[in-house]
């Protein structure tokens, strides 16, 4: 008998290339450590749980561990912290409850993921100062704002406990936004610190001043342009530090973005990218013919740009696991490129993004941006019911090639960035993104869909 697949992380990745290879070679074995003992969850929706739209930790969990283990056939091993990989040996040494071990391997997946960033700011370590990625922490918040369950799939009322009135978060990213809407659901008072000028500075400062604007008519108060030094107090967080000022807080939510988990591999010569997570090909193999990575701690290629990239997101991780899983098996295929779509709710509004939205990272990857901004209705003008979308859509000017887009907006705006995806795939040009026949009738559309009005305009700019 061959040594099994072993498979390093029991998340996106980790599970969907575990189920993906015994569903393709049943009689091989695969074996899956993980060293928590959630796996297969959806780390997305931690700022619904905190808020309370989530009724349990269980519902985000999309597969138990149990269905893995007896239905799948998967030799799944939860609390199992795998320390070393002998890549000479095939082995990895594995930490678990019943002493250390060592296991081989035939192939080996390394899908560790990533960590939130803690950045070197003085009292990080104070009682209140919180970072969410995992189920843990979600679980920590939640307690921390004397939260109870709720009823499925109705929002929690707010128990916060006397004296808990307000909360720093430090970061305008996905998880800051999200997080502001939880806080407030809360009533407490949410002040978002931000080091650049802008918050969501993937989504370009078109999007991002429309967010920070409905997030000053919720009641956010938005530190822009403000770095923070630290958080101040005894033992327990009392308020933030940025320059001269010191905003009082009651509890602090640091969310600054991830950083890949790549000690692992590292340590065993697994070769870093560019931009600092595993180095993969077109089928997820790193420097050694029998290791493979994905998920947020490898990289993916650019779809635009066709540069290796780094995309910590939840499409990308299943996507690539389930590519190694099937290439394991025996049928090579491709994890795919990413455009970095994504999506976020803040409070009223969607907000979506695809593919280049900023004219300096455009010029570095070797194109001559152009951009147009349009406001354009959601639904015929005659319709009720409607409002405005703003769509911000980036073309070359030399090829003619869509680049990518920014949306915001409070109806059917999210799913609209999908046809910009579909064009970057394509590689359209936006005269021909213009022509596309979208779906028109009056309750979901106006003739001139926003993306191909956005589309036109943009055309016409670059003749």
């Amino acid at each position: 008998m061959s040594a099994p697949v072993v498979v390093v992380g029991g998340d996106a990745a980790g599970m969907s290339a575990a189920s993906k290879f015994k569903r393709d070679a049943p009689d091989r074995d695969v074996v899956v450590f993980e060293k928590g003992e959630w796996v297969s969850y959806g780390a997305c929706g931690l700022p619904y749980y905190v808020k309370g739209d989530v009724e349990t930790l269980e519902d985000l969990v999309s597969v138990p561990a149990e269905t893995f283990r007896e239905k799948r056939g998967i030799d799944l091993r939860t609390g199992h912290e795998v320390t070393a990989i002998d890549r000479d040996a095939q082995t990895v040494t594995v930490a678990g409850p019943d002493g250390t071990f060592e296991q081989e391997y035939s192939d080996l997946l390394v899908a560790t993921g990533a960590r939130a960033i803690e950045p070197p700011l003085d009292g990080m370590g104070r009682d209140g100062v919180f970072t969410l990625h995992d189920m843990e922490a979600a679980a920590d918040i939640r307690r921390a704002l004397g939260i109870e369950t709720p009823a499925a799939r109705e929002p929690a009322e707010s128990s916060v406990p006397d004296g808990l009135d307000s909360v720093g978060i430090i970061g305008g990213g996905y998880v800051g936004i999200e997080m502001a809407e939880a806080f407030a659901h809360h009533d407490l008072d949410v002040h978002v610190f931000e080091m650049l000028p802008h918050t969501l500075q993937p989504f370009g400062a078109e999007a991002a001043a429309t967010v920070e604007d409905h997030l000053r008519q919720q009641g956010v108060d938005l530190h822009l342009d403000t770095p923070v030094d630290g958080f101040l107090g005894d033992d327990a967080v009392d308020a933030v530090a940025a320059g001269d000022v010191e905003v009082p807080v009651d509890l602090v939510l640091v969310g600054v973005g991830v950083a890949p988990n790549t000690e692992l591999a590292e340590g065993a010569g697994i070769e870093l990218g560019e931009t600092g997570a595993i180095a993969t090909d077109e089928y997820g193999q790193t420097n050694d013919d029998h290791v493979y990575a994905a998920g947020d701690c490898a990289e993916a290629r650019n779809v635009v740009t066709g540069e290796p990239d780094h995309v910590p997101l939840a499409l990308t991780a299943n996507r690539a696991g389930r590519a190694i899983g099937a290439t394991l098996a025996g049928d090579p295929t491709p994890v795919g490129e990413v455009a970095g779509t994504a999506a976020l709710k803040a409070f009223d509004l969607e907000v979506a993004r695809t593919g280049i939205t900023d004219e300096k990272r455009a010029r570095e990857a070797g194109f001559d941006p152009v951009s147009v901004t349009i406001d354009a209705p959601s639904r015929a003008h005659y319709h009720p019911g409607g409002s405005e979308i703003q769509v911000t859509l980036f073309g070359d000017r030399e090829t003619g090639r869509v680049l990518g887009a920014s949306l915001a907006g409070r109806e059917e705006t999210v799913k609209r960035v999908d046809t910009v995806t579909a064009a970057l795939y394509a590689e359209m040009t936006v005269q021909q993104l213009s022509y596309l026949d979208l779906a028109y009738a009056p309750p979901f559309s106006p003739v001139w869909d926003p993306v191909l009005t956005a589309a036109k305009v943009l055309a016409g700019k670059l003749e």
